[in-house]
């Protein structure tokens, strides 16, 4: 009798401990990414189930609130990483740049970012970080005229 729930109590044991050396996934892994078009649907679609159910519940009399527009994207998080191109057409409508828009930050780019700069009165690195591209996006849609 003994042996018998010795074995039972073994087989309890070892079925308890093989369940607890299973590795859990972090949140991360089991989180799919999201880009910003799938989270603002959900957003759009989240905010018409609201409207239909405000509208089933309204007293009579009453105005059902509806969305006025459609939801943006939303930005990305963090500070904004503007790309090459970007760079290269607001230097050329700040008239710094006269290269090819070509996407590539090459030195004639880094020479247009370090002549902008020290413009500015910023450290002239050749680098385009936070404060240089507030300055700099400003130029981004701007058409060139002969004053710039």
């Amino acid at each position: 009798m003994q042996k018998f729930v010795f074995i039972i109590l073994a087989l309890a044991v070892m079925t308890l401990g093989a369940g607890c050396g299973k590795k859990q996934k972090s949140l991360e892994e089991m989180q799919e990414p999201m880009s910003m078009e799938s989270l603002s649907t959900l957003k759009a679609e989240g905010t018409a189930q609201q409207t239909q159910g405000a509208e089933s519940s309204t007293p009579a009399g009453t105005a059902a609130v509806s969305p006025a527009a459609p939801l943006e994207p939303l930005p990305p998080s963090g500070p904004y990483q503007p790309t090459a191109v970007e760079i290269q057409t607001a230097l050329q409508n700040a008239g710094y740049y006269t290269g090819a828009i070509d996407g590539k930050a090459g030195p004639k780019t880094k020479k247009a970012i370090e002549e902008f700069q020290k413009a500015n009165g910023l450290v002239a690195d050749g680098k385009v970080g936070r404060k240089t591209w507030a300055l700099l996006s400003k130029h981004l849609n701007a058409a060139t005229t002969p004053d710039n």
